[in-house]
């Protein structure tokens, strides 16, 4: 899956969508993900929804005459018409706290008395951040499980119906993996090609586990945060890689924009988005990327005049690097990966290869995105198995053949990729 994230309060009304499906359709992603569309509660977060079956009116044309569903319906046509297909939030660890759910069906939440429970998170620096827009939807004790059960089974398949086939699971691991295995059992029986990726940021590789064996066609990684030298990455992925594909992103609409954290350097952009698009089965670019965007996506403030004069035009190396994803299964797969020793510590050289018999892949990356490095190999070939020759496919400055010894500089963040095994 190479996915594009339209977050949708900086792109607008459905109708003015379509400009941004047609870029994401040119550089070469597949899917278009978009953050909640539901209408919110009092806080206007997209994450606190208050009816799941009505359409967020941020989101909706006045003028058109047409109903949000229709709305919605042909904004995902124009999506399928260029290839793409959709994928959308699906968003029920928690509704809005002004939800009619919540007195509608009270035991469907959880409690402490007659205190609604508010969903939080523990800060890498131990502050508990609580979500007071947020009731916490009680799926373990309540005393009608089923009746929770089915009316989320009847959100998806409203969703569904609107044209979205792909479910991102927020807060996946926040629900118990019998209740999800139900959920996608259920929605698989009447719609077998859905696709469930779970988001398990912040879990160990145990709970990532254990929840991707609920059913999940997918897991998030967090390629984003990888230094390109602790083991820790890696070790989560060996764990995990066998229980299901991951995904990796750049950035998202939860993380500070790219380009602004790395001091407006462009390599930094190129060379992280190079980096996940190979490391994982799956990639996901959040709208701006490609521009250099400097402000965060915010879930209640962003709106469509936030959208910025591009800094960069990163949109040519993007459409390289999805062809070359494309072109070559080693880099559709969870295949093993191993970390190479090289001389020179500020490169990052890792061997891919494919379970499937599609070939291997060397990676060498220039971990420093503000100089030049040195890369030399005295034999290439020592690091793969394969007999057939490697050839350089990288999105840069390709190379027509590789000698032995080889010798390169790599600008700054600059990547080489060599593969073997036809395309």
């Amino acid at each position: 899956m190479k996915i594009y994230n339209l977050f949708p309060l900086l792109a607008g009304p459905f109708g003015d969508w379509k400009p941004h499906l047609e870029r994401a359709a040119a550089m070469g992603f597949d899917w278009v993900f978009v953050n909640p569309i539901q209408r919110p509660g009092h806080s206007g977060s997209l994450y606190s929804i208050a009816d799941y079956f009505k359409i967020n009116p941020n989101l909706l044309d006045p003028e058109s005459g047409k109903s949000p569903e229709t709305q919605v319906r042909q904004m995902v046509a124009q999506a399928h018409d260029l290839g793409l297909n959709m994928m959308i939030d699906l968003v029920i660890n928690h509704c809005a706290v002004d939800s009619s759910l919540v007195k509608a069906h009270p035991e469907w939440c959880v409690r402490e008395g007659d205190r609604l429970v508010n969903p939080y998170c523990l800060e890498e620096d131990g502050t508990k951040t609580v979500w007071g827009d947020l009731a916490q939807l009680d799926h373990r004790h309540s005393s009608d499980v089923e009746g929770l059960r089915r009316y989320l089974d009847d959100v998806i398949l409203y969703l569904v119906e609107l044209g979205f086939t792909g479910f991102r699971c927020d807060a996946a691991y926040q629900i118990p993996r019998d209740f999800w295995r139900r959920i996608i059992e259920d929605a698989r029986s009447r719609h077998p090609d859905l696709v469930f990726a779970a988001e398990t940021l912040g879990c160990s590789p145990h709970e990532t586990r254990e929840t991707a064996s609920a059913g999940f066609d997918y897991v998030f990684n967090s390629a984003k945060w990888w230094d390109f030298s602790s083991p820790w990455l890696l070790e989560q992925y060996e764990l995990t890689r066998q229980i299901a594909p991951s995904i990796g992103f750049p950035e998202s609409h939860d993380t500070e924009r790219l380009f602004s954290e790395s001091g407006n350097n462009v390599e930094a952009l190129k060379q992280r988005y190079l980096f996940v698009a190979l490391f994982s089965t799956g990639v996901m670019m959040p709208i701006g990327y490609e521009y250099g965007f400097r402000n965060r996506l915010h879930v209640v403030a962003t709106r469509p005049e936030h959208w910025e004069e591009p800094a960069v035009d990163l949109t040519d190396f993007i459409t390289r690097v999805n062809r070359i994803k494309s072109d070559y299964p080693v880099f559709q797969e969870e295949g093993p990966i191993q970390k190479l020793d090289h001389p020179n510590p500020t490169l990052l050289l890792f061997w891919k290869a494919s379970t499937s018999g599609n070939g291997e892949a060397l990676v060498a990356l220039n971990k420093d995105p503000w100089n030049r490095q040195h890369f030399h190999c005295y034999d290439l070939y020592r690091h793969v198995q394969a007999a057939t020759p490697l050839q350089d496919v990288s999105p840069e400055w390709p190379v027509e053949h590789l000698p032995t010894p080889f010798d390169f500089e790599l600008g700054p963040g600059m990547g080489r990729v060599m593969v073997s095994g036809m395309a």
